[in-house]
């Protein structure tokens, strides 16, 4: 056989092989929480690498244990980008003659593409940190809407919650009621390493505003409901850690003022621990504080994610108009 006839067998191979990858990245999602992010091995292991790890793989706030923000993976730019990953999220950087920060958001493909180019290492490193807060912020809502896509193929019957609370908040399947109360409901969900749990209850909104120290009166009112979750042994309530302090900020939820706190929890006298995030709503039709907190105890699952897919129930949340 000569050459030419063999290059002709070679063709139908390599143009199957290219059609099946295309295929293949339109159907697989990427992992949640990872990135990936295509750089000369050079820049990898020097500045510029230094600079993403410090920017993407930096401690998450709030967790028991240290874990990365993204996860990320590293492949070498001569690779083609479009075959490279199933990432949802691709940071492209290179060494060119031209400056550019560009966004691309794909229409078919899931994912969002971060292309940084510079002139030299620090024209690089200076676009990543402009650039960096902005690309965290697409990359985590996006993470967060697929997680809500997902789950809203099959929902928890949101008639309970609603009738008491005046709320539409979706909830997937295979959490459970533990426990109701007047103004408070508990769900747990069993998973393979531990549980996650969300919490939905309300205060007066007077008893609320009257307090000056917004953070301190959020610890006490997370304490106080605590007595609610009790471990196998008498008096131990869940109470927030006093070993971290929580992290605050306000922000914007359904339109309306609210305050995010990230910290820890554990049980008092036992050994049990993990993190939490809550949102107190300010919710002036209803003269109350709406709060839903999600928390996680999970030794041996990585707690980033769980944090993440409660965060992504809770921000589904929409609270009836009169």
């Amino acid at each position: 056989m000569n050459k030419t006839h063999f290059l002709l067998l070679l063709i139908p191979f390599f143009l199957t092989s290219c059609f099946k990858s295309e295929k293949q990245s339109e159907t697989v999602s990427g992992k949640t929480n990872t990135i990936s992010v295509i750089i000369d091995d050079q820049l990898w292991y020097g500045e510029v690498g230094d600079s993403i790890r410090n920017k993407f793989a930096s401690p998450v706030l709030g967790l028991t244990q240290e874990e990365p923000l993204f996860t990320i993976n590293q492949y070498p730019a001569r690779l083609l980008e479009g075959f490279v990953t199933d990432s949802r999220s691709i940071i492209v950087v290179k060494k060119t003659n031209a400056e550019k920060f560009e966004i691309i958001r794909s229409t078919t493909l899931p994912h969002n593409t971060f292309r940084i180019y510079g002139k030299s290492v620090d024209d690089i490193i200076c676009s990543l940190e402009l650039n960096a807060p902005q690309i965290i912020k697409i990359i985590h809502d996006a993470e967060i809407q697929k997680i809500q896509e997902d789950n809203s193929a099959s929902l928890l019957n949101k008639a309970i919650i609603k009738n008491k609370f005046h709320i539409n908040i979706q909830i997937p399947t295979g959490y459970e009621y533990m426990l109701h109360k007047k103004k408070f409901i508990w769900l747990k969900k069993e998973i393979i390493s531990g549980n996650t749990s969300l919490l939905i209850y309300q205060i007066p909104l007077y008893n609320f505003k009257k307090k000056k120290d917004v953070v301190n009166a959020i610890v006490k009112m997370r304490d106080s409901i605590g007595k609610y979750i009790q471990g196998r042994e008498p008096n131990t309530q869940m109470i927030t850690s006093e070993a971290y302090a929580p992290y605050f900020s306000k922000i914007m939820l359904d339109n309306k003022e609210a305050f995010e706190t990230k910290g820890t929890w554990e049980l008092k006298n036992d050994f049990m621990t993990g993190p939490f995030i809550n949102y107190a709503i300010i919710d002036p039709t209803f003269n109350r504080v709406l709060v839903i907190e999600g928390f996680s105890y999970s030794p041996s699952h990585q707690e980033r994610d769980l944090m993440l897919e409660l965060e992504a129930i809770i921000k589904t949340v929409r609270i009836d108009k009169r």
